[in-house]
């Protein structure tokens, strides 16, 4: 469960082995910021043709996918999380090496088959609608990864992408929301959670029925989590509680806009609505949430303190603003210069954040060593 109270601090030992589970993930997510700015037209410090067309894949499942598992791994969900998590951070790896491109798909595969077996044993011990979801989520990611393997088009299996990162992380905050309000939380969400994979598999199968479907089942994901999230109180606290709220009060507005864009104008498989799309869902709404919980998740995966500190606040509205740009004055207005300019914002975003975070780890393991 994700949590927006502090954590307790954690132990000083470094557990090498799970940070081993993390370097894959750092590789997956610096080979595709780098495909970032290759797909942006611009220079890139490492150019390959297939960098370009795994950087999808590369980055939601091979980044994302793995922080997913390994988290679920270490909360003690079961073994299988660090299978997951092996598999996953394996495949990213294929993806980048001159191994056939088949050979990365098929690890793939094996990861997010692995992330479901994470979530059987905890149904089987709570029967709780919040595991429901997130399972939900990891069979989406699984068909996403066997529709990939099946050489279909990442264009077209978005929408699974998409639902992998939506309901993992919305049946995280179901979970918080329960907390807060009682167990009748769970219904409305656990009921727009089905309709929303039934829009899913229907975008595969017919399309113009799907994506509006979808579109709509976002934006009730959306209007659900504004109504029951407990960020729309911690949003006037102080410190790491505020961040964590505003972040993910920010990652629903552009979780709604991606909603809108499927919603009015239907299947969007290239082009401008297709890039809005793209980085509405996986920048403004899963990294703003990754950004918002690393303070919480890392040091309880590490056991290595993360303090936040309000330099945070930098990358978190550097990676807002950079989509404001991109998505507005280059995808609905098609400037070009204004695209790449948010584009490679977002880039310089993102590797802000991790500078930021190494930096506040660094900082706090000096004062203990100088103390």
């Amino acid at each position: 469960m994700i949590d927006d109270r502090p954590s307790p601090r954690p132990g000083t030992a470094l557990p090498w082995r799970r940070a081993g589970f993390l370097l894959p993930a750092g590789l997956a997510l610096l080979a595709g910021l780098d495909a970032a700015v290759l797909l942006l037209g611009l220079p890139a410090p490492v150019t390959t043709d297939r960098l370009p067309a795994v950087h999808g894949m590369l980055l939601v499942l091979g980044f994302v996918g793995t922080l997913v598992a390994l988290e679920r791994a270490v909360a003690g969900a079961h073994p299988a999380g660090f299978t997951a998590a092996l598999a996953l951070g394996i495949g990213g790896v294929l993806l980048l090496s001159p191994a056939p491109i088949i050979a990365g798909r098929v690890a793939l595969c094996v990861g997010s088959l692995a992330l479901i077996g994470t979530y059987v044993p905890l149904w089987r011990r709570q029967r709780d609608d919040a595991v429901l979801v997130q399972a939900f989520g990891a069979v989406l990611a699984a068909g996403a990864a066997l529709l990939w393997l099946a050489d279909v088009e990442v264009a077209v299996l978005l929408p699974w992408l998409v639902g992998f990162v939506v309901l993992t992380i919305g049946g995280e905050r179901l979970e918080l929301a329960r907390l807060a309000m009682g167990p009748r939380a769970a219904a409305g969400f656990l009921a727009v959670s089905v309709v929303l994979v039934g829009g899913i598999v229907a975008t595969l199968l017919w399309p113009p029925v799907g994506y509006p479907l979808l579109g709509c089942a976002l934006l009730a994901v959306v209007a659900w989590l504004g109504a029951h999230d407990v960020a729309r109180r911690t949003i006037t606290s102080t410190g790491l509680p505020r961040f964590i709220a505003g972040c993910l009060l920010a990652g629903y507005g552009w979780l709604g806009v991606a909603g809108a864009i499927w919603l009015v104008g239907g299947a969007a498989p290239d082009g401008a609505r297709y890039d809005a799309v793209v980085h509405a869902v996986f920048l403004g709404f899963t990294i703003s949430m990754i950004m918002a919980h690393a303070p919480v998740i890392l040091p309880a995966v590490l056991r290595r303190p993360l303090p936040y500190h309000p330099v945070m606040l930098v990358p978190a509205v550097l990676l807002h603003l950079s989509l404001v740009v991109r998505l507005w004055a280059g995808d609905a207005f098609g400037i070009r210069p204004a695209w790449q300019a948010g584009g490679l914002l977002n880039v310089t975003a993102l590797l802000l954040f991790v500078a930021v975070a190494i930096w506040s780890a660094l900082r706090t393991a000096g004062r203990e060593g100088g103390g």
